[in-house]
């Protein structure tokens, strides 16, 4: 049994309701929309990797938003039902803004929907990815990378999380990798 992919789990994250709003701005059924969202966020994710392996600003910032995204929240935050992993989403935030504009031309490329439609799903794909993106790099740093630890089992390791030393370029890169599904285990 594997880990479900990154796009499956932004599609569960997304629910019917968002899926079906998908679909109207893009013109076709919920399986069209399916595809169109997997093939962005695919390309998203994919543009995010790249960046984070660069060693240029771009790359830092990937890896600094990456870094603020793992970090485990304050134990007083953590009881609130996961208000923190929204308020770490601030800078990553803007760096999925950022790469919003080339994934959309991108996706456009592929597909033939209009950038500016692919921007517009882009926009309502942001907050769901941000969510997911915390979901699993609190996971992924609460189990220092072991694979094929159970969903529910964030915050087995109160305190330390090794994961989440600023090492540049390769280590953040490797818990993006991971996180987002195409790392190696």
């Amino acid at each position: 049994m594997s880990e479900s992919s990154f796009q499956d789990e932004v599609l569960g994250e997304l629910g019917d309701d968002r899926l079906t709003e998908i679909a109207g701005l893009l013109g076709t059924d919920t399986a069209g929309a399916k595809e169109a969202v997997s093939e962005t966020v695919g390309t998203m994710t994919g543009d995010l990797e790249q960046k984070a392996a660069e060693d240029d600003a771009d790359g830092e910032e990937v890896r600094q938003a990456l870094a603020e995204v793992a970090e485990p929240p304050l134990q007083g935050v953590a009881t609130l039902g996961g208000l923190g992993g929204l308020l770490g989403g601030g800078m990553m935030a803007g760096v999925l803004a950022k790469v919003s504009k080339p994934v959309a031309g991108a996706v456009s490329k592929k597909t033939g929907i209009p950038a500016a439609t692919v921007s517009r799903v882009i926009e309502m794909l942001i907050p769901v990815v941000l969510a997911v993106l915390a979901r699993r790099a609190s996971g992924k740093a609460a189990g220092a990378g072991a694979a094929g630890t159970a969903p529910g089992a964030a915050g087995t390791a109160p305190g330390a999380a090794p994961g989440t030393s600023p090492a540049p370029g390769g280590g953040l890169a490797d818990l993006l990798g991971q996180i987002l599904g195409s790392g190696k285990k």
